[in-house]
């Protein structure tokens, strides 16, 4: 090292100058550039998801002898990058992403840059379908300089993310680096970095991040992004030339930056990203994995041997193997629905069913602030995972989904409620705290349905459903009759039903097919649970509404004088939603998501199809039958058209795909190309896409309607098999993830999307999954999983 003068000295003392190594890096203690860039979210096409599995112990998660520490750690993957990982509660982030970087003679790539990626899961049986949630990703550079293949999953008894990173080169003087933004406190301000000798750290207040490598650093840095995180001068020169050793007193978006060290042909580097309330206790997280290794990490994670795993929950699945011969996949897509499912529940609140391990359109959503996206509870998607675990053979997870819904449940202790109780919010975070409290009927019935279907499949006894119909089923059925005053926060509206604040789209008051299907079926079933609570008033009241709400369905949302024009219209058929009582005025919708309100008989959806569903009509209704040219013509004008057929590579077939409803604006601008409210502002030009649960919806249908006849028959369920289920395989992507939408090709096309390739909207939807499970067994059932004939009957 160079003799350094006293002048030296005294600015290395000042943290303004360092040192230089034998390999010419000037370490300096401080980086500048505080606070970095403004922080967003991540990409939220996520093509893997992943956590440990842990097992219940009565119905709750705990820390004890037999199961260990309950690992409490989730991670996605977006564009071959780990991206976004948790701990804690389900949705409280710690990074935004995780990327590895190779340089040489001449070149920097990052993963971020345009690499050839594929993904596929580490264990899988004989048949390859994937039996617990650990993924290979393999990364390749496109002029063929190097290959990086990653194997990432968490530790089962601890709060580590283990990454194994392999670098494969042909050429000398290659180096690996790995690069991490943390997001420590779920948001990306705020954050303080420094190196220490066992890895780098990141924190705030006290909550705690930690890398550390199995083999060391040969050298790290941290700073603030976007100024002094070193990433733009070793894209420029190749090589770190300077290392900053602290963020100092300043916060903001940091970055971490390591050398991991050279590869010479070959060189594998095992990491571990680790959580905890301190420093210490963060960093022996990912000492106890590394010391464990890879191997017995991954296999305890797998559940390979004695150890509780993935493949104990895929075991303790029953009807699972049957229900993939009702696959054209072989149970791929399956499997991991039942995986991703279970992954998308807390473990700090049991029960606690997510929509999605995702950020919406991440990438343009400032991360100043905490914030969940879809990694929350709505009870509506709730309810279709909770019935896709009870339809898959999980009925331990559906119990005690439903005894959770008692924390999101309007009562008088509910924080700021001065209102009327017995509502379900809207939505929540998964420990119950508010954040959107309109009122949507169907959330309030569904807990009812729920609660009936677990009682007639044995789940739950007489006993617990007389004990939760007076704790919370009967204030839901008692606020569908009598409606009340919503008022808490900024909710101040009454609410008389059937007419609902939102339907199941969150966006439209009125009277809504989908939701009185619900509220109907919500009342019919808690007449017959009073009658099993002895509550002999609550039978006639609830009944007697129930037929009331039936008898106005078509006087309040059927149209005989439709103005939709295309080939197969005729002025007859279901709309959305209307605000006011005549199905045939032209009362206007209210604008929402950047697109202006149209004449209520201009918007159809698929909403129709769930008075099927659950009961409500018949499949041969003529209201119903009226209804399905328009749902299915393809000629109306772009914006009011829902129906679109793909056709995917290698498939010759066309398969039919569901937009939410006509003149539908939650989606990417169709003129600019743009995300949806990119900058904080809607669009015009906004689009809803295709959401592949409608596939779902609409084979739900089809099975009812072959019911309704003469029955499935051989031939029905294979061109059933054959269109609808193959139809929700295509969508997923190639980590077998099912999005919210896909593209449809209509506008401009910045992403290069391909026709029904996901969008950057949400994935994995857990709705779409559990819509997927629900349709494969009731196509095995041939009948309908969650239609309720308690419904049919009670209204003929």
């Amino acid at each position: 090292m160079k003799k350094l003068s006293s002048l030296s000295l005294a600015l290395i003392a000042a943290g303004l100058i360092g040192c230089e190594s034998a390999s010419n890096t000037q370490q300096l203690e401080t980086a500048p550039g505080a606070p970095g860039d403004k922080p967003y979210w991540t990409y939220s096409d996520k093509t893997g998801i992943g956590t440990s599995y842990e097992a219940y112990k009565n119905g709750q998660y705990a820390n004890n002898a037999q199961t260990g520490e309950v690992s409490k750690v989730w991670f996605s993957i977006a564009k071959g990058m780990i991206t976004e990982t948790m701990f804690g509660l389900i949705h409280q982030a710690q990074i935004r992403d995780m990327q590895f970087i190779v340089t040489g003679k001449g070149f920097t790539v990052t993963e971020q840059d345009d690499l050839d990626v594929s993904i596929d899961y580490l264990y899988k049986d004989s048949a390859g379908r994937p039996l617990s949630l650990a993924y290979k990703i393999v990364s390749k550079d496109k002029q063929g300089r190097f290959t990086l293949e990653k194997h990432v999953f968490t530790d089962p008894d601890g709060q580590t993310l283990f990454v194994r990173a392999k670098f494969d080169t042909k050429l000398d003087g290659v180096k690996a680096f790995v690069n991490v933004n943390p997001y420590v406190n779920n948001n990306g301000l705020n954050d303080s970095a420094k190196v220490t000798d066992k890895g780098l750290v990141a924190w705030e207040g006290d909550n705690y991040l930690t890398l550390q490598s199995k083999s060391g650093f040969a050298q790290a840095s941290v700073g603030f992004t976007g100024s002094s995180d070193n990433l733009t001068e070793l894209k420029t020169s190749h090589q770190l030339t300077r290392t900053y050793q602290s963020t100092g007193e300043q916060t903001g978006n940091v970055n971490w930056l390591a050398e991991l060290g050279d590869v010479k042909g070959s060189a594998t580097f095992d990491l571990a990203l680790s959580f905890g309330k301190s420093q210490a206790v963060s960093f022996e997280q990912g000492s106890l994995a590394l010391d464990k290794g890879y191997q017995q990490v991954l296999a305890n994670y797998n559940g390979q041997g004695d150890a509780v795993g993935w493949e104990d929950y895929i075991a303790s699945l029953k009807p699972m193997d049957r229900l993939a011969g009702y696959t054209t996949d072989n149970g791929k897509l399956l499997n991991v629905s039942a995986l991703v499912l279970k992954a998308q529940e807390d473990k700090t609140h049991a029960g606690a069913l997510i929509a999605s391990l995702s950020n919406p359109w991440g990438d343009t959503v400032a991360a100043e602030q905490g914030h969940t996206g879809y990694k929350a509870v709505w009870v509506r998607d709730f309810y279709q995972v909770a019935m896709a675990f009870l339809a898959m053979g999980d009925p331990d997870t559906a119990l005690t989904s439903f005894e959770y819904l008692e924390k999101v449940q309007v009562t008088d202790n509910t924080p700021g409620n001065k209102g009327d109780t017995g509502w379900f919010l809207q939505k929540t975070h998964v420990d119950g705290e508010l954040e959107w409290v309109g009122v949507q009927l169907d959330q309030t019935a569904m807990p009812i349905m729920l609660a009936w279907k677990l009682w007639q499949a044995g789940v739950l006894s007489d006993e617990k459903l007389v004990y939760w119909y007076k704790r919370m089923l009967q204030p839901a059925a008692e606020f569908l009759v009598e409606g009340g005053r919503a008022k808490i926060l900024w909710n101040d509206t009454q609410i008389t039903p059937p007419a609902t604040q939102q339907e199941r789209w969150e966006e439209q008051d009125g009277f809504s097919p989908s939701t009185t299907a619900a509220i109907i079926a919500g009342l019919v079933t808690a007449s017959d649970i009073a009658k099993l609570a002895g509550d002999t008033a609550g039978v006639k009241r609830y009944l007697d509404t129930a037929k009331q709400y039936n008898a106005e369905v078509e006087a309040l949302m059927y149209t005989t004088e439709g103005n939709l024009q295309g080939k197969d219209t005729d002025g007859e058929y279901f709309f959305r939603i209307a605000r006011d009582k005549n199905p045939n005025s032209a009362v206007k919708l209210g604008d929402n998501n950047g697109r202006t309100g149209l004449d209520k008989r201009q918007i159809i959806d698929g909403g129709f199809l769930e008075l099927v569903r659950y009961g409500v009509r018949d499949a041969n209704a003529p209201s119903i039958l009226n209804t399905l040219p328009e749902y299915e013509d393809e000629t109306l004008p772009e914006n009011l058209r829902v129906k679109y057929s793909f056709t995917f590579a290698g498939d010759p077939n066309a398969y039919p795909g569901y937009r939410r409803y006509g003149n539908d604006g939650y989606g990417e601008d169709e003129a600019k190309g743009t995300n949806y409210a990119e900058g904080g502002e809607n669009t015009p030009g906004q689009r809803g896409r295709v959401w592949p649960f409608f596939t779902g919806e609409r084979g739900h249908y089809e099975i009812a309607a072959a019911a309704a006849t003469k029955g499935l028959n051989s031939e029905k369920v294979n061109r059933i098999k054959h269109t609808y289920i193959r139809g929700m395989e295509h969508f997923a992507n190639e980590g077998l993830m099912l999005p919210e939408q896909v593209w449809d090709g209509v506008g401009v096309n910045p992403f290069g999307y391909e026709l029904g390739e996901g969008t950057n909207s949400a994935t994995p939807l857990a709705w779409t999954h559990a819509e997927y499970v629900k349709l494969v067994r009731s196509l095995a059932d041939k009948h309908v999983w969650d239609h309720y004939p308690i419904v049919r009957d009670a209204l003929k």
